[in-house]
């Protein structure tokens, strides 16, 4: 077995655990997708690990390391967003408060942006047809798991976040 295929099965094994651990073990359903995305962006940086420093200033390098670099805010701030307006009640993903400061003013999930460009950033690095499929579940993951997290808020927040939704774009400000 080789490496790569070692690293992908400890790798998704431990996906497994933090999927249970951050939601599905609290019906939070939304990690069962989450956790295709996590698994999609795991195979296409293994898949691609050999290709990330291969001619760097080729016009698709460049685009990945743009997607790459453009993953970054948007899930650092989200991250502190909901960790200091959230006001969770044990775990992060268990905020009593509607977090609509920051990124979360434009788009309802940048941590699933984030995400997004990262797995485009991977994919952009060598594209065949696997890489093709694997980016395609990654971002239909994610729209899966932002749709199911959806039904969770409206459910915590009721007409609040019906507004909220109303205001702000899912993953892109003032388009997506």
């Amino acid at each position: 077995m080789t490496a790569l295929v070692l690293i992908f099965i400890v790798g998704t094994i431990f996906l497994i655990w933090f999927s249970w651990w951050a939601s599905l073990k609290d019906k939070r359903f939304h990690g069962i997708y989450r956790f295709f995305s996590f698994d999609s962006i795991l195979a296409l940086v293994l898949l691609n690990a050999r290709f990330w420093f291969v001619d760097p200033f080729r016009p698709l390098q460049m685009i990945s390391w743009i997607c790459l670099a453009a993953s970054i805010p948007p899930g650092i701030q989200g991250f502190y967003m909901l960790k200091k307006f959230g006001r969770s009640k044990g775990k992060f993903e268990e905020t009593t408060n509607l977090v609509a400061q920051g990124a979360y003013r434009y788009i309802r999930h940048p941590m699933y942006a984030s995400l997004i460009f990262l797995g485009l950033g991977a994919f952009l690095k060598n594209i065949s047809l696997g890489t093709i499929l694997l980016a395609f579940v990654n971002i239909f993951a994610l729209y899966l798991t932002a749709k199911a997290d959806e039904k969770e808020m409206l459910s915590r927040f009721g007409g609040e976040y019906a507004a909220y939704m109303k205001k702000t774009r899912m993953f892109i400000p003032f388009i997506f």
